[in-house]
């Protein structure tokens, strides 16, 4: 015992040594020097506060003064600009890179919010941000250069002329510094759209001329993509003579991101050409930036697979079938982009991929699989089945989560273009519901109703018949689908599938959703611990209960639901049970509501557990708003009684307090009568609708009742004449052939002469005797199983009513006596045949 203290002394001792190791220790307290200088007086007003702190405060300090700007302007701009701004202004030129973004960022927010009209902006604002938009850091430059932009876009025409386009003119020459120039091109783009184009042409289009031949590649590129945003501004005829020789030209640039720029400029700016330009400029530029891809300049791979499926269709018109091919091919190719290592001439020179070529075929196969929706329209949605049908199962089944998400991304987009054609996807439908990843899943079920109910159809433009029932794979890939999603961490996930599946009932059949999902959804709210999982799974349920289409499906669910939910033992279950008769009002009428589940929620007044009996309180309300005068006069009544019981025995202050709350709500509301009300028009006529619905289900119900039970009598009427028909063809054989009846039967007489003595002697009922003979008549020939059939019909299906037991009993003596005759009939046939073959 002794070592075992020591060591737990011990062990203690090394606890407190480490609790003192990891004890923290403050060794930044401000001095009294350090607290005197950060202190302010108290007396101070705003703006008076702010110039002391942008003068002699710390730069933290002054970084609160320039974030709480856009205030001081809403409260006194005067003041402000006059006392405060200037102090800005003169501390932003030693201010470090947090403060100047701040202040980018209070400039941009004073001109969205209009603090001031926007001559005073560019007059107090305009100058700060040109000073400050060539700063040498490059993040505050383009934080600066925003705000600019968002300025230009409100300024008018002289003020910008005089005040942005006349500098730039000198900003833009080659002498000037890198940073001047990238700005120069940005705000080139800005201004096109600003100005008439005869504007541009004479004074802007020269200085991107000379910038589209800087020394510099980013100068280049920059410019290069600022040129889609100056041939809108200056038209079609200008952008032809113009921007598409210099758009050709930096095609050709020796920088790869200068031609990256050029072909994304190019692509889009297509509707701006036209045919010509299209096939003798764009189309070869186009077909040589895919024969260099693979090869020369792997970096515009990714950029082409993006732009790919809008390059296809924008050059549609001009390509000849041998060029279509040929571009199809190419996208193909692009599809299994890493998959399998491509053939090359000596196979001893294949290569391993390196980490950063696996990320680019990704990038690339996730492009192809963006586009195409887009492809699909390239070849004719006729045409998917034998031209890109086994593409698009490589894509669905692509190793990679970004591919196979992008697909279910895209999965409605194809759904819709295919539209009769749809089928033809549905095991990729299956495939992705089943996938390993829940981003997967979660992007494809956002338009999951929308794919079902195409699928369901056959397209918009076929016939109504749902064609779900030959997909045999469905039903289980949604069980698994959700049973996943419930076993994973990503709730939300969980919530948007059950949110999604209230679209069954249009999709499947009512018995489908009764057997595979309705049961599941109630599981769901028992035992599932996340309340908005819970709330989804009670609203879904409420929906298959609305179009269920049997009644004793309907009322096996409405009990379970009041007995497992509203009378459950766990208060957490009768909570959640309150939400579900929330859904019920919502879903259905209010006469439904009143008979199933009025009372089972006015129960709750007595519930032990304050929550539950408080968000009844809050329920009441809406559960008033469902009764009807004179009709729902005794439940008016029940519900009076219920309040008043809560106001008198009610201990728990809080939920007394919402019972009074509740009282005056429940006082100041009105009824609905029985007839039509104005003030409750719109509420009446569409509670009516419900109720019609409902009653139309039932009418359904019955008629479907009534059309199996007419075909069951036509199915026996008719099944009677044929086996009469077959009795009498089987009399005329036996007796033309006598000498193969006499082998045949003659064994088997003495079998059937014994049943019917044994069931008059024993007295059997009718059933038994039914029995006894079907069992002896599986051995007997067709014309002797055609008679038995009668007498067993009615054996077949045993009731316990008097009446049906009592017209059994006299149908059965009958037979019996009929039985009779005709085994005598039969014995004298076979006394004849003995004499004939002795």
């Amino acid at each position: 015992m002794e070592p075992a203290h020591g060591n737990l002394f011990g062990y203690i001792e090394d606890l407190q040594e480490l609790t003192i190791i990891e004890r923290p220790v403050r060794r930044s307290l401000k001095t009294p020097e350090e607290i005197e200088r950060l202190t302010v007086d108290e007396e101070l007003n705003d703006i008076e506060r702010a110039v002391y702190l942008l003068s002699s405060g710390q730069d933290i300090q002054g970084t609160s003064v320039v974030a709480n700007l856009p205030v001081l302007m809403r409260l006194n701009p005067a003041e402000t600009l006059r006392r405060v701004l200037p102090k800005i202004r003169e501390v932003l030129h030693v201010a470090g890179v947090e403060m100047q973004l701040t202040a980018a960022v209070s400039f941009l927010t004073i001109l969205q919010e209009e603090s001031v009209s926007i001559h005073t902006y560019s007059h107090s604002f305009l100058h700060i941000i040109l000073q400050n938009v060539e700063h040498r850091d490059s993040g505050v430059s383009n934080a600066w250069l925003e705000t600019l932009l968002a300025v230009i876009e409100t300024l008018p025409k002289e003020t910008i002329r005089h005040e942005i386009l006349n500098p730039l003119v000198s900003k833009a020459q080659l002498s000037q510094t890198l940073q001047s120039r990238l700005v120069s091109c940005k705000i080139l783009g800005k201004l096109a759209n600003k100005f008439e184009a005869h504007i541009i042409k004479r004074e802007i289009l020269p200085l991107v001329k000379s910038l589209c031949q800087d020394v510099e590649y980013e100068v280049r590129s920059c410019m290069c993509r600022q040129l889609e945003h100056i041939a809108q501004g200056i038209g079609t005829e200008l952008t032809k003579n113009v921007v598409l020789p210099e758009l050709v030209e930096l095609a050709r640039d020796e920088g790869s991101s200068v031609r990256l720029a050029a072909f994304e400029t190019l692509v889009n700016l297509l509707e701006m050409f036209d045919a010509d330009d299209r096939s003798q400029t764009v189309l070869p530029l186009v077909k040589s930036f895919c024969e260099k891809s693979f090869k020369a300049d792997e970096s515009i791979l990714v950029s082409l697979s993006f732009h790919l499926g809008k390059l296809c269709n924008g050059l549609y018109g001009i390509f000849t079938p041998e060029q279509h091919l040929r571009f199809l091919e190419f996208y193909k190719k692009l599809c299994t982009l890493g998959l399998q290592q491509e053939n090359g001439h000596n196979d001893n020179q294949i290569q391993f991929q390196t980490l950063e070529q696996e990320k680019k075929y990704i990038s690339v196969r996730k492009n192809c699989a963006y586009n195409f929706p887009a492809m699909i329209v390239f070849v004719d949605p006729k045409n998917f089945h034998l031209e890109l049908y086994s593409t698009f199962f490589c894509l669905c089944h692509d190793p990679e989560v970004p591919v196979r998400y992008t697909m279910a991304v895209g999965f409605y987009e194809v759904a819709k273009i295919l539209n009769s054609g749809v089928y033809a996807i549905h095991k990729e439908l299956v495939t992705l519901l089943q996938d390993e990843s829940l981003e997967v899943l979660d992007a494809l079920i956002g338009h999951l109703p929308e794919i079902l109910e195409l699928m369901a159809t056959g397209g918009e433009n076929s016939g109504s018949e749902s064609k779900l029932l030959t997909v045999p794979d469905l039903i289980p890939a949604l069980t698994t689908a959700e049973q996943r999603a419930a076993t994973s961490l990503k709730w939300r996930t969980h919530e948007k599938l059950l949110q999604k599946y209230a679209c069954l009932p249009h999709i499947i059949s009512s018995d489908q959703i009764y057997y595979r999902f309705l049961h599941r959804m109630l599981t769901i709210i028992m035992t599932n611990n996340v309340l908005p999982v819970q709330k989804a799974a009670a609203r879904t349920l409420c929906v298959y209960l609305r179009y269920n289409r049997k009644q004793e499906q309907r009322h096996e669910v409405i009990q379970k639901l009041i007995e497992q939910l509203g009378q459950g033992k766990s208060y957490w279950n009768r909570l959640r049970f309150l939400d579900t008769c929330e859904f019920i009002m919502e879903l259905f009428s209010k006469s439904f509501f009143c008979k199933y589940f009025f009372l089972p929620v006015l129960e709750l007044t007595h519930d032990p557990v304050a929550n539950v009996r408080m968000k009844l309180c809050y329920l009441l309300p809406k559960v008033k708003s469902t009764l009807k005068v004179p009709t729902d006069k005794h439940l008016l009544q029940q519900l009076e009684l219920c309040i008043r019981k809560l106001l008198c025995q009610e201990k728990d202050k809080d939920v007394l307090t919402i019972v009074k709350r509740t009282v005056l709500e429940l006082d100041r509301m009105e009824i609905s009568v029985d007839a039509f009300q104005k003030r409750f028009y719109e509420n009446d006529l569409l509670d009516q609708e419900k109720e019609r619905e409902e009653h139309l289900l039932l009418e359904m119900e019955q008629l479907e009742k009534e059309k199996q039970q007419n075909e069951g009598r036509s199915a026996n009427i008719s099944d009677k004449m044929f086996k009469k028909k077959r009795k009498e063809g089987k009399k005329s054989k036996l007796v033309r052939s006598q000498s193969f009846s006499t082998q045949a039967l003659h064994p088997k007489y003495g079998n059937i002469d014994k049943c019917p003595n044994k069931s008059s002697a024993t007295g059997y009922s009718s059933s038994i005797s039914g029995v006894g003979k079907g069992s002896i008549l599986q051995f007997s020939d067709d014309s002797f199983r055609t008679r038995s059939t009668s007498n067993i019909g009615n054996a077949a299906f045993p009731s316990s009513s008097p009446l049906a037991t009592s017209s059994r009993n006299s149908v059965n003596s009958v037979d019996q006596k009929n039985n009779g005759n005709k085994d005598s009939q039969s014995r004298k046939m076979s006394l004849k045949n003995r004499k004939s073959n002795p």
